[in-house]
């Protein structure tokens, strides 16, 4: 019997927003705090997947899993890469039970972290793990996240939470990796398919922290809408900006270059700024009070809500605009890089109870 506990980090976008979708780069760092999950395998056929909030079970064939009822939204990005790992498996296969912590919340609302990306990464590892399989666990996040979330997103937060640090991504092309699965032959082209675009970085020079607007954004929704208004020559236009401004931000912070670092934020806001939807008051009165502590900062993510990454010159600093968004009642944090998808020792005692107990 295969039983192994695995975590990795939550991810930030540092650069590359909307960018990345249209063939710029992006620059992501791996975060904490870090989400752990706990697989089995088992004698049977059957899939068990544990949330604290419930469990999804179904059979296991060699064109997928055959769930026994409707796939909720806070099962969907788990139970397709699942699913997909069954089709590279292509033959019978044993089945498994795969518990997962919750992510972090903040009353009640997502921080930014990249909840759906780092659940997805866990699945791809953890039924690798089961099944004893070979292929690829980045590729086939990749491809179940692009999938579940029909074709939006540029799996950036995906490559962050699998990859740790600080790193620099281009968007994996996956439309013909998704067809495959539909269409047969996924174990073949995933395993004959170009590598990841994926540069691992050293760690920049510079105090960060991040901070949550007070309002949760569907990122989905806001690539549609940018989507919708916005022209390929226009987009062509904005990779071309948002790439050299997050080529001078990655070199400010890997040299320690404070008011470089303050000039390519600034610019880069108002580069995203620029895309309309984005804009949002809480956002806007984050990256104001950085401002007024002698920080700087920009949205982290797709903006309309969620958080940003700010940057302070010193602990000093840094430990002063803390200090104020608490007194505003504002979640914040200090951030460090985290490794990325890692094995763990020790197991979770929650997860542990709830796949030997058949929660």
């Amino acid at each position: 019997m295969t039983e192994r506990a695995i975590s990795a980090p939550g991810k930030l976008f540092v650069s590359g927003e909307y960018a990345v979708l249209w063939g710029g780069v992006a620059r992501v760092a791996a975060v904490a705090p870090r989400v752990a999950a706990y697989v089995r395998s088992r004698d049977d056929r059957r899939v068990d997947v544990l949330l604290e909030s419930g469990r999804l079970t179904g059979t296991a064939t060699p064109v997928g899993v055959k769930w026994a009822g409707e796939v909720s939204a806070e099962f969907r990005f788990v139970a397709q890469t699942i699913d997909l790992a069954y089709r590279l498996l292509s033959h019978d296969g044993p089945g498994f039970a795969v518990a997962f912590e919750s992510s972090p919340t903040e009353a009640g609302r997502k921080l930014g972290f990249g909840s759906s990306a780092r659940a997805t990464v866990l699945a791809a590892e953890a039924a690798r793990s089961a099944l004893g399989a070979t292929f690829d666990t980045l590729k086939l996040a990749l491809v179940a996240h692009n999938d579940a979330q029909h074709g939006k997103g540029s799996g950036a937060d995906v490559a962050a939470c699998f990859a740790g640090g600080f790193s620099r991504y281009r968007r994996y092309p996956v439309e013909r990796l998704v067809a495959s699965a539909r269409a047969g032959g996924f174990s073949s082209t995933l395993a004959q398919a170009q590598p990841v675009d994926l540069a691992r970085l050293a760690s920049p020079n510079a105090s960060m922290m991040y901070a949550f607007s007070g309002s949760s954004a569907s990122t989905t929704s806001l690539i549609a809408q940018v989507e919708r208004e916005w022209s390929p020559e226009q987009r062509a236009r904005f990779v071309e900006t948002s790439d050299g401004l997050g080529d001078g931000l990655e070199k400010a912070l890997l040299r320690g270059d404070f008011a470089g670092v303050t000039e390519a934020c600034t610019e880069l806001q108002a580069l995203l700024w620029s895309l309309g939807a984005t804009q949002n008051e809480g956002l806007e009165r984050l990256l104001a009070l950085a401002t007024t502590f002698g920080c700087t900062g920009k949205q982290s993510g797709a903006g309309g809500g969620d958080g940003a990454l700010l940057f302070a010159p010193d602990e000093g600093a840094r430990e002063a605009l803390l200090e104020a968004l608490e007194q505003r009642k504002l979640f914040a944090m200090p951030v460090e890089l985290d490794p990325g998808l890692q094995g763990e020792a020790v197991v979770p005692e929650a997860l542990s109870w709830w796949v030997n107990s058949g929660w």
